[in-house]
């Protein structure tokens, strides 16, 4: 694969010997690139037309016509077609390279995880070590940037640090960077070299890294792509990250509804929320359920479970507010909040295409008061009938119930409350889930709130 030029002879071991040898090379290699170049001292055994025709040469010469000056031309014109070639081919798997790193970024969803990823991208383009440094800066209106945050850096660059004056004892890479920023586009300086990406919405990213050799123009060219498409790979990522926070908004602004009513709940569903994902988490670690735990359910889950009893916004307040008991009729009529909650979210949830927060938020409504053994409510469905995420929400729902004031009841001590859940595991619960709840409080591998809230800091 490394030959630029073959001279070959047409006559060798057999009279169309070197014919062989040019389909084997094209057709069984799938070398392409190099140039062949026929030779014959015999051309009545291999007509011009039909081998220039039939053959994939690139020049067909007489024996005798090769002077020196001749053979001279020949090689020269030759090698440079090869060179022509190869950097079409360079730029072709260039482009390919843009094409797939942006594909693997809209995939990614934190800023250091996408400026990362970057870098990577730029270290496959360019065929050297993945380092470099990523930056934003503030004050874009101005000539000059107020400040630079690093945002990402590898290699040789992750003891670079910024403040107001730039990047700390690199005055020539923070010069780069301003020019750069001045004239809103790339600096080529080797080796100082800045790139810079602009988006749609206020943020500017440079980018520098100091290749082993001075970028030509196809390079360049190459790279002014790539941040092109950087540019609208992070715009997407930029507004993949609004509309999460938008949805995530109205799960919040659905809970403060049932929050009105059942002012007690305020916290409980933030602690459901964390305690959710915890489990969630925990499950995938321990090999369960790998099928269902993808990375999609596990960003949601956590936010879908707040949502759990927002069918209690269709209760009359006279029976959710009731201190004391509630008779049969009265808890009839409270278990309605489960067909109700899981209507509300599914009909929400019809809005938006494929698996999103209201779909699981409503098999979570609908099935958190679901019995493992199958003689809880409204369906009376058992094992893994119960939806993955209600079987989850079922046993933190109860745990953190338990342990919280409520009209009705005391909060309970944690020993108390574990004994309860343990006794209620394969008949209420998931034992699954009990022992994935179980092993994060011997573990205390909760979030710090969680750990004062439940007392396992006095454990």
């Amino acid at each position: 694969t490394d030959l630029a030029l073959i001279l070959l002879d047409v006559v060798m071991e057999t009279d169309d010997a070197g014919l062989k040898l040019v389909k084997w090379i094209r057709d069984e290699l799938g070398n392409n690139m190099v140039r062949i170049v026929l030779r014959t001292g015999q051309p009545g055994y291999a007509p011009e037309k039909s081998v220039i025709i039939d053959y994939d040469i690139n020049d067909y010469k007489l024996k005798t016509d090769l002077t020196a000056e001749k053979l001279f031309t020949v090689v020269i014109a030759s090698l440079r077609a090869y060179e022509s070639l190869w950097s079409l081919e360079e730029n072709r798997i260039g482009l390919m390279k843009i094409l797939e790193g942006t594909s693997s970024l809209y995939r990614i969803e934190s800023l250091k995880q996408f400026a990362s990823g970057i870098l990577d991208q730029i270290s496959l383009l360019l065929k050297q070590a993945p380092e470099g440094i990523l930056v934003t800066a503030k004050g874009m209106q101005a000539k000059t940037p107020d400040r630079l945050t690093i945002i990402a850096a590898t290699g040789l660059y992750e003891s670079f640090e910024a403040d107001d004056q730039g990047l700390i004892n690199q005055p020539t890479l923070t010069r780069n960077i301003a020019l750069a920023h001045k004239h809103q586009q790339s600096v080529f300086q080797h080796p100082h070299d800045v790139l810079r990406i602009p988006s749609h919405n206020g943020h500017t990213f440079f980018i520098y890294f100091s290749p082993i050799y001075k970028i030509d123009t196809a390079e360049q060219a190459l790279l002014e792509i790539f941040c092109e498409r950087m540019s609208a790979a992070y715009d997407n990522f930029h507004l993949f990250g609004q509309l999460k926070k938008s949805q995530e908004a109205s799960i919040v602004a659905m809970a403060s509804l049932a929050e009105h009513k059942d002012e007690d709940t305020g916290w409980h569903v933030l602690r459901v929320r964390d305690l959710t994902e915890a489990i969630a988490n925990e499950l995938l670690q321990t090999g369960h359920f790998t099928d269902e735990l993808t990375p999609g359910f596990l960003s949601k889950v956590g936010w879908a479970s707040i949502l759990h009893d927002i069918g209690k916004i269709g209760i009359k307040d006279s029976i959710l507010q009731k201190k004391g008991k509630l008779d049969n009729d009265e808890r009839s009529i409270m278990e309605t909040h489960a067909h109700i909650g899981e209507d509300i979210l599914f009909n929400a949830s019809k809005l938006i295409q494929g698996r999103n927060y209201f779909s699981i938020a409503a098999q979570i409504a609908g099935g958190h008061h679901e019995y493992f053994d199958g003689h809880g409510y409204p369906r009376g469905l058992s094992g893994d009938h119960i939806p993955l995420c209600a079987r989850i929400v079922a046993v933190v729902d109860v745990f953190d119930a338990l342990l919280s004031d409520r009209p009705y009841k005391t909060a309970w001590p944690l020993n108390q409350a574990i004994d309860y859940i343990i006794a209620r595991s394969s008949t209420q619960f998931d034992p699954r889930m009990v022992q994935a709840l179980l092993t994060l409080l011997k573990e205390k591998r909760l979030s710090p709130e969680l750990c004062e809230y439940y007392g396992l800091n006095t454990q």
